[in-house]
């Protein structure tokens, strides 16, 4: 039953099959989304708007350490979508153990060194002033459950990579429930402040984690490893490392950019401004969930029919998912160009942050609209194991475009400088992006004789 549901990646009609895969990813993303945001309501409304700052601080490191899970999970399940289009269970089954073993040994050497500096690291991420110390507490004890997190990223992937979207989507759902009652728990009832806050989000972790380890224990999966296939094999490694990469310089170069627009904003505009990034972050979280679950659902659509060398359907898995998310980043566009104030009452009540939010929140999502080229046009190429170009074009937005933006654009404009920057870094990358994708399907995805 288990590999009936792979091979049906090859088999059924391009857009039920993707509507099947992102209707799920993007429930569970909207789900996480979700919440993240009300966790961020309940803090900046519980414990205050500096709260809200210190988490923001907080989260490019947490989540830098995970996304170590989640690039080996990508980059493994590539492999692993492809192996089981070609029939290769043996392949299959080696990279998801050497997954897990290297998810475990690399996660805990950071933490390791996160804990050792934690001094350092916070006020370089921006966690100054009043920031310091409520972050210091939210970073201590989120930090132990960040290996369990960045295995949550890594098995999700793989499930997904099964074909299996409805339990990648319960692995998100039901920890995203629990922080939500645990963040009322601990903050609400037991008045535990920024610790509470902490402990809710570890606790999710953990839920996550004993959904994902049921899963891989039980019938539902078709990846039944044991013990030697945890052993690193070297040529399995480098391909994990080579495709992961990407996932990983992409999480990178955000938390260099949350490190630099904290300083920036900083200097800028003192903890309004910070306050105004993080809830604005937040909104880019939550607001594009659904494009972000097609381009998820599109992942292992186009690695199996590539392995399958049934390229004519992955010509059309390309152009389906970005007319779907194209049509879904219009409607987010409308919806965030309208409603910017009253978003932004849900977090806080202060008048200095209700007053540079909204602006700030129109000028970041002012390029939704052309984004679907951009992430569906990195995401094939990683798809299909092309390392090199799924690397350049994920780094291309933020790294080549959007920093050096941040650099200049304030020195003429001040912090209106810093918001613009978005969507003309946005824009570029998106022309640059059509261009290679465009490419890439004229020249390499002629059909078979055998289609």
């Amino acid at each position: 039953m288990a590999k009936a549901s792979s091979q049906e990646l090859g088999n059924k009609p391009i857009g039920k099959l993707l509507i099947q895969q992102a209707v799920p990813a993007s429930i569970g993303i909207l789900v996480m989304s979700l919440n993240i945001l009300i966790d961020t309501i309940f803090v900046g409304n519980w414990i205050g708007p500096t709260a809200i700052a210190a988490i923001n601080v907080v989260l490019p490191v947490s989540f830098f350490i995970a996304a170590l899970g989640m690039s080996i999970g990508i980059g493994g399940s590539s492999i692993i979508s492809r192996a089981l289009g070609a029939d290769n269970q043996i392949k299959a089954l080696k990279t998801f153990g050497n997954q897990i073993t290297l998810t475990i040994l690399i996660t805990i050497l950071f933490v390791v060194f996160g804990l050792l500096y934690i001094n350092d690291i916070i006020p370089a991420f921006g966690g100054k002033g009043g920031i310091f110390e409520p972050a210091k507490i939210y970073y201590k004890i989120v930090l132990y459950g960040v290996p369990v997190l960045a295995l949550c990223m890594m098995g999700n992937t793989v499930i997904r990579a099964e074909g299996k979207p409805k339990f990648a989507m319960y692995a998100m759902m039901f920890p995203s429930v629990g922080n939500l009652f645990l963040d009322y728990l601990f903050i609400n009832v037991f008045d535990w402040g920024m610790a509470g806050a902490a402990w809710a989000t570890t606790g999710s972790y953990v839920l996550c984690f004993l959904f994902i380890l049921w899963f891989f224990l039980s019938k539902n999966s078709e990846l039944k490893i044991n013990i030697k296939h945890f052993g690193l094999d070297l040529p399995i490694v480098k391909e994990i490392g080579s495709l992961g990469f990407v996932t990983l310089s992409r999480q990178a170069i955000v938390s260099v950019t949350y490190l630099l627009m904290n300083n920036i904003l900083f200097d800028l505009g003192g903890e309004t401004s910070v306050t105004a990034y993080a809830i604005v972050g937040r909104m880019l979280m939550f607001a594009l969930f659904p494009v972000y679950g097609i381009t998820q659902g599109f992942l292992p659509i186009a690695g199996f029919n590539y392995g399958a060398n049934k390229f004519s359907r992955v010509r059309e898995s390309i152009n389906t998912a970005i007319k779907y998310a194209a049509l879904l980043s219009a409607v987010v566009f409308i919806f965030l160009m309208i409603f910017p104030d009253a978003i932004t009452t849900m977090f806080t009540q202060d008048t200095d942050v209700l007053r540079e939010t909204p602006p700030a929140m129109r000028w970041v999502f002012a390029a939704t609209p052309i984004i679907a080229i951009q992430l569906i046009g990195a995401a094939y190429f990683q798809a299909i194991g092309k390392a090199i170009p799924a690397l350049l074009l994920t780094l291309l937005r933020q790294g080549l475009f959007f920093i050096p933006l941040i650099f200049i654009l304030p020195r003429f404009y001040g912090e209106l400088g810093v918001w613009m920057s978005f969507p003309i870094a946005d824009i570029l990358a998106t022309i640059v992006t059509g261009y290679f994708l465009h490419r890439e399907v004229k020249l390499n995805l002629k059909p078979t004789a055998t289609e």
